[in-house]
């Protein structure tokens, strides 16, 4: 089959990698040849991952049969609503996949009802905050952890209130609670409305830099059976409220006072290779399963699962935007057993979050 993949950073090339393992022809759009998935598809060209009615006739044009995307918010609305224009198979609604891309709908869906739910207040101008602080300020509708801030007081939340606003395509802020405890990532994968796989791993953050991932440790060690049997009530909570019922899904969790809350959810694979971690620890490959099942309906990946999880992690090489790359200055453990470099010697980091972006990671058991 011809599949269409919208973006080209290093999330998509695991996606393209995956699709040519299978097979399948690949084509990948982006506003420029700046990834490593463009050239690791068999077709690239120009062309604004927003665009949707370009799209619709790039599409027509070369007879594709699936357009998707693994690990970007942007493009899930995008391809949702091409895939119901044009008939095409697809997992959720474009109006599921828009409300995870905007904090303020997904808070107004999951309403007070939603017991993982968390206090917020929606802004597009400055006013007073209703929300004891600390609390986290962020645009509503951005991706990459851009424009986050923890904000101590109302005259922080003035200070930080622009610079978090200008990475919001609608102009707005969300204000949110801060939970203070741990990060919970969660890999979640849904077939007809039941939840067939559930992993939940530690997120380690940057102290320096609050909210950006530094590693993953599978499966998580900071939360006893009892906080795991609340997350998973949480999972299928959310899924059933926002309208996942097939496919995959990542949440970011935390826990505070031995109760969870819900961070950020997607109907998507997550953005930080999870899936390749996750295949070594449990045996399934999530990349694969996923267009598997979107392709030909066949889910029995799922079949392989471990019945125990393999201790390991996933640990990310960092660098400030817009300095060059040097990976003779990156620590490569010994023991492990996966590494990618985002960059090649001497290219400009990219500013993706714009403080402290990612430029390659290793795998390694524990």
């Amino acid at each position: 089959m011809k599949v269409l993949i919208l973006g080209v950073s290093s999330a998509q090339y695991d996606a393209v990698i995956e699709l040519k393992k299978m097979g399948h022809e690949t084509f990948t759009i982006a506003r420029g040849k700046d990834g490593p998935a463009a050239d690791a598809s068999d077709h690239f060209d120009v062309i604004d991952i927003l665009n949707v009615e370009e799209i619709k006739s790039y599409i027509k044009k070369n007879n594709i049969d699936v357009v998707y995307s693994a690990g970007s918010d942007l493009a899930m609305p995008v391809a949702c609503k091409i895939s119901e224009d044009l008939n095409m198979p697809h997992f959720v609604s474009e109006a599921t996949a828009y409300i995870c891309n905007h904090k303020n709908e997904l808070r107004n869906k999951l309403s007070s009802e939603c017991k993982g739910n968390i206090p917020y207040q929606v802004l597009s101008e400055v006013e007073p905050i209703k929300i004891d602080f600390p609390v986290f300020l962020k645009p509503s509708d951005s991706q990459g952890q851009r424009g986050i801030f923890i904000i101590h007081n109302q005259n922080e939340l003035e200070e930080k209130f622009e610079k978090a606003k200008q990475f919001s395509r609608q102009g707005k802020v969300i204000v949110e609670k801060y939970i203070d405890g741990p990060e919970i990532s969660v890999n979640a994968y849904f077939v007809d409305g039941k939840l067939r796989y559930f992993v939940a791993s530690d997120r380690d953050t940057w102290e320096k830099y609050p909210g950006l991932i530094h590693r993953h440790i599978v499966p998580g060690k900071t939360f006893d059976n009892n906080l795991k049997n609340k997350m998973i009530d949480l999972v299928k909570d959310c899924s059933k409220r926002i309208g996942i019922e097939n496919g995959p899904a990542y949440f970011q969790l935390k826990i505070m006072k031995n109760e969870v809350y819900l961070i950020e959810v997607t109907p998507r694979l997550d953005g930080c290779h999870m899936w390749n971690v996750l295949e070594k620890s449990t045996n399934v490959n999530l990349m694969k399963l996923t267009f598997e099942h979107l392709l030909n309906n066949d889910v029995s990946e799922l079949n392989k699962l471990n019945d125990k999880i393999i201790p390991m992690e996933l640990v990310f090489w960092c660098q400030e935007p817009h300095t060059k790359m040097d990976r003779s200055k990156l620590e490569l453990p010994g023991d492990a057993i996966y590494h990618f470099y985002y960059y090649k010697d001497g290219d400009e980091i990219r500013p993706v979050n714009g403080r402290f972006d990612k430029i390659g990671y290793y795998i390694r058991k524990l």
